[in-house]
């Protein structure tokens, strides 16, 4: 079987296809996630604890050299090393909302699929007795 051959089988499979549309759509959804949690979320939280943007909380660690603004974006640029724990804590959240929203729709899939009526069993093939009464009874009508 040639390489080619192959990975054709393998690319067509349910599966490889049912991975590749779980992955298209776990990107997208957790783009939606990320604007929540930056745009919704973290300005409630950095208000809560007396900051604006909770996301430039950082903690330099070499002096910052006069006329480099302080915002992370600016001493990053600047190559000064930083502790980024504002940006940290913003993703740690964004992970968390991320994971629990993902279990509370496996915990409905696994409900849904829960739910669903099992088909009828197809019904058990006949004792092999049975069967050659009914073989006989044919026999006998010819």
């Amino acid at each position: 079987m040639s390489i080619m051959q192959e990975f054709k089988e393998f690319a067509v499979k349910g599966n490889v296809i049912d991975l590749a549309v779980g992955v298209i759509i776990g990107g997208a959804f957790g783009k939606i996630v990320d604007s929540v949690v930056g745009d919704l979320i973290m300005p409630v939280v950095g208000r809560i604890l007396g900051g604006l943007d909770f996301t430039n909380y950082f903690i330099a660690l070499k002096e910052v050299p006069p006329g480099v603004s302080m915002t992370l974006a600016e001493v990053r640029k600047a190559g000064i090393p930083v502790f980024a724990w504002g940006n940290f804590l913003t993703i740690a959240i964004n992970f968390a909302i991320l994971a629990f929203i993902i279990f509370i729709m496996v915990k409905q899939i696994n409900r849904l699929k829960r739910e669903q009526p099992k088909p009828p069993a197809p019904p058990a093939a006949p004792a092999e007795d049975v069967l050659l009464l009914r073989e006989i009874r044919d026999a006998l009508k010819k």
